[in-house]
């Protein structure tokens, strides 16, 4: 098992959903925390959050839509700090409407944020993972990768390519001291269901019934410590689902189809893509 204390971890998507949960639960586990995303006033506040809990904190703003934010955000938190030892992709964006309706520049933009953007920060910093022998990548995945939810082909498919990533990464890294993991969450209670809920009026079926935030804050550090390839956390447990998917596709894609979560983000997508309401019409 891993010793945590002292690590200088790299959190990105830190200023919101998940964010601030992670970086608590990496505070709590005795890490430094260098927090990273879109708004330095939300940043501030997680990093203060980090420092009350007596571990330092830094805050590095970055829109990972672009390339070259990218690069710096990579070089100069491992620049001032003095190296990176846990990476956590966390940062993602999703857009719940049929592909054949997305607009390019925002299926480009899932692509960036959510995949590409991990690839580069990782091939930036692992190379000074493996001169100090120690090191780990968490990619926060989707059980929309294992899935294929309905209207989410371009944020379910770039999620899928991170548990690739990780698994071939692992495999590369054995014996390094480095290694990586892929955490796939269902929904969870950081306001963004709740959100869908109030917008749309539907309400996911039990097999999505949304999890606490702490509950994949603790998985992540466990998939840390205990070097775990891939963790699934969901309310309730959909192993056996996506066994019969690996098993029989086409009768899995039926079963979750008769569970009803394909036809709530069909639903989903409807209302949220529907034009408004013209009120002198």
């Amino acid at each position: 098992m891993k010793d945590l204390v002292g690590k200088r971890a790299l959190l990105t998507g830190a200023n919101g959903g998940l964010g601030p949960w992670l970086a608590r639960a990496l505070a709590v586990a005795g890490m430094d925390v260098a927090v990273s995303g879109t708004s330095g006033a939300e940043l501030n506040n997680v990093a203060e959050e980090v420092r009350s809990l007596g571990r330092r904190s830094a805050v590095f703003p970055a829109d990972l839509r672009f390339s070259e934010q990218v690069s710096w955000l990579a070089r100069e938190a491992d620049a001032v700090w003095g190296g990176i030892d846990v990476l956590i992709n966390n940062a993602g964006l999703e857009y719940t409407v049929p592909f054949f309706r997305l607009p390019e520049e925002q299926m480009c933009e899932v692509i960036e944020v959510n995949l590409t953007a991990p690839l580069r920060l990782t091939g930036i910093l692992i190379n000074g993972m493996i001169e100090r022998g120690w090191g780990h990548v968490v990619n926060m995945s989707s059980l929309a990768a294992k899935a294929g939810p309905a209207c989410q082909e371009a944020y379910a498919a770039t999620k899928a390519a991170l548990i690739a990533f990780s698994l071939s990464l692992r495999a590369t890294c054995r014996g390094t001291g480095v290694s990586a993991s892929a955490v796939c969450p269902g929904f969870v209670e950081t306001g963004i269901y709740a959100r869908i809920v109030q917008r749309t009026g539907c309400r996911a079926p039990f097999l999505l019934a949304p999890i606490p935030p702490e509950r994949v804050a603790k998985a992540v550090i466990r998939a840390i410590r205990c070097d775990e390839a891939e963790v699934l956390v969901s309310k309730f447990p959909v192993r056996p689902i996506l066994a019969v998917m690996a098993l029989a596709p086409a009768l899995g894609l039926r079963l979750v189809d008769w569970l009803g979560a394909h036809e709530f983000f069909r639903r989903v997508a409807a209302r949220l893509n529907s034009p408004p309401t013209d009120p002198l019409g």
